[in-house]
């Protein structure tokens, strides 16, 4: 566990690819969304209760858009990829040592309008079809992982 207390957004990136495999970044991006919501709330109230009362209901989640400078090739690299399910990394750090997001779903991109003295920029929206989830590292994996019942052999000499 690291000593930090908080993380900067320097060294963001978005990364897809056709399988979780093969993500590679595209564009730099220049912000980033929320990687959730709150979930919809259910009301429960009867007509004993003095107030209202709820349970919480399915995770809302928009559109997940983010912005980037404009040039013509990185626009024509983005909308390559568009309108096609791939799957998709926000890795925060020094390639990912902060967390890794993955979800899959599919983008399309846009250029925004702009105003004087300032950069051309585009969003790249992503429409997710699946939650966005912290990866586990390896090492988290490997412990994860049962070892098989091994009986003691030391008993069986003892005893044997």
């Amino acid at each position: 566990m690291s000593d930090r207390n908080a993380i900067s957004t320097y060294g963001t990136t978005l990364k897809w690819g056709s399988t979780a495999a093969s993500l590679s970044k595209e564009v730099d991006i220049k912000n980033f969304p929320d990687l959730g919501g709150a979930p919809e709330m259910i009301e429960t109230t009867t007509l004993s209760d003095a107030m209202q009362t709820f349970i919480t209901g399915i995770q809302s989640a928009g559109e997940m858009a983010f912005t980037c400078n404009y040039t013509k090739a990185s626009y024509e690299a983005v909308k390559a990829d568009a309108s096609t399910p791939l799957y998709y990394a926000l890795e925060f750090g020094n390639n990912g040592d902060e967390g890794i997001f993955e979800w899959q779903g599919e983008h399309s991109v846009y250029v925004t309008g702009g105003d004087v003295n300032s950069p051309v920029e585009m969003v790249i929206t992503i429409a997710p079809s699946t939650k966005p989830e912290l990866k586990e590292d390896e090492e988290e994996e490997e412990e994860e992982e049962e070892e098989p019942d091994v009986p003691d052999l030391s008993l069986i000499a003892l005893f044997g």
